[in-house]
């Protein structure tokens, strides 16, 4: 049997000490991220496996599940945080909220691991390979929700219909009666946004083929999309009906407040559909058509899997896909 590689031999190979390669292992210490980083790619690669007996808990022995989003305190995290709790509470487990900073020295993953969560649920964010290796390194789950790159890097995820939902936006505006049709698209281009598209793009050329299509970037913000859709918006001629489609409720807003400042008239002569069914979506005047993303559905399918992950099942293979549906409200 081979020799157990030991601390002095991660020590050697990150060029510390063995104290610093303690802390860093435990997450403890106030360690330079380039630091902590070097050490467990270190221990990686010598494959150094710690002794649970080190200190520091195990995985799972708190019975937490850590939810890592990018922000806090908005219509969509208000709707993933209230799905995970809900299934957190049911299967006996607490909940925390840990936010992602994007700032070179936020070591959440190293946080995790100091509470021995049972797993983590990361929504809407592309881990680096430094951070899943500091998870996995401890044995502790990811499962990505939403993820923004089409490759999940083997982790579970769990997703809705993009695709089918951009479809049905389609058949929906060529059925309520639009002559031209227009795209706002989110800028970068994540896998949703891009699924969205070809979906809208394929359910259009089955129902309209050769119809007239403009496609507009914006940063995924009611403010662009307003920028973005103006002139499109403003060079309408008598007799025409728009139909657009936003790849978010957020974008659709902006389309809004476009044909507010072009004088233009939803639904007379601008049909619009957003994505996701959020909360403000029905605020509109008129309210919003849009397609519902089961947001609160997937998160507890997401807390769900590492929860029976947990009990010794084991995690999906292959992604959690939850279905869309259109609600049809006075905007088109």
């Amino acid at each position: 049997m081979p020799d157990r590689v030991t601390l002095a031999a991660v020590a050697a190979a990150a060029g510390v000490s063995v104290g610093t390669v303690s802390r860093a292992l435990a997450g403890r210490g106030d360690l330079a991220p380039a630091t902590r980083r070097r050490v467990l790619a270190a221990a990686r690669s010598l494959g150094y496996a710690k002794d649970p007996a080190g200190g520091g808990r195990p995985p799972g022995s708190a019975r937490l599940v850590d939810l890592v989003l990018g922000w806090y305190h908005n219509a969509y995290s208000d709707e993933v945080t209230a799905g995970a709790r809900s299934a957190a509470a049911a299967a006996g487990y607490d909940l925390v909220l840990t936010e992602e900073r994007d700032i070179p020295d936020d070591d959440w993953p190293m946080r995790i691991r100091r509470r021995g969560s049972a797993g983590v649920v990361l929504g809407l964010i592309s881990p680096t390979a430094s951070q899943l290796g500091a998870l996995t390194d401890a044995g502790i789950p990811v499962v990505l929700m939403d993820p923004q790159a089409e490759s999940s890097r083997g982790l579970t995820s769990v997703r809705t219909t993009d695709r089918e939902g951009g479809a049905a936006a389609a058949r929906h505006l060529a059925e309520r009666g639009a002559t031209r049709f227009a795209l706002v698209l989110g800028s970068p281009p994540y896998r949703y946004g891009r699924a969205r598209n070809a979906g809208f793009r394929e359910g259009l050329r089955l129902v309209r083929p050769g119809a007239d299509l403009v496609a507009m970037q914006a940063d995924w913000g009611a403010a662009a999309a307003r920028e973005a859709a103006t002139p499109v918006l403003r060079g309408l001629k008598p007799g025409e009906r728009l139909g657009v489609f936003a790849c978010s409720d957020e974008m659709a807003a902006g389309v809004y407040a476009a044909a507010a400042a072009t004088g233009r008239r939803i639904p007379d002569e601008v049909l619009v559909v957003g994505f996701d069914d959020l909360r403000g979506a029905r605020w509109l005047t008129p309210p919003m058509t849009t397609l519902h993303q089961p947001i609160r559905e997937m998160a507890a399918a997401a807390v769900t899997a590492l929860t029976d992950a947990a009990a010794g099942a084991e995690l999906p293979s292959s992604p959690i896909v939850l279905p869309t549906r259109l609600i049809e409200r006075g905007s088109t």
